[in-house]
């Protein structure tokens, strides 16, 4: 999983995904961006394979939306870590 290489909604590996993997994609996802404000309580993981996504239920979004976002989470958190700001003291 890459922020520079984002998760295409249709690639067939997400359809292996099981709903315990989801359900812990949606625990990650919601740890990682609290922080950012990202908190959807009332997702959970979707039965719906829609033309080949496999689809979250939080507005019916793909896996890999929630796949992606926790890519570009970790980057930001990488490169904020890795750069911190100067202090203005």
């Amino acid at each position: 999983m890459s922020a520079h290489h984002p998760i295409h909604p249709a690639d067939p590996a997400l359809l292996h995904l099981t709903a315990r993997q989801l359900s812990e994609l949606i625990v990650e996802l919601r740890t990682e961006g609290r922080e950012f404000g990202l908190l959807w309580p009332s997702a959970a993981p979707g039965e719906t394979n829609l033309h080949g996504r496999r689809l979250i239920n939080l507005g019916n979004i793909p896996a890999s939306t929630v796949i992606n976002l926790l890519a570009l989470l970790r980057e930001y958190k990488r490169h904020r870590d890795a750069h911190p700001r100067c202090s203005d003291s």
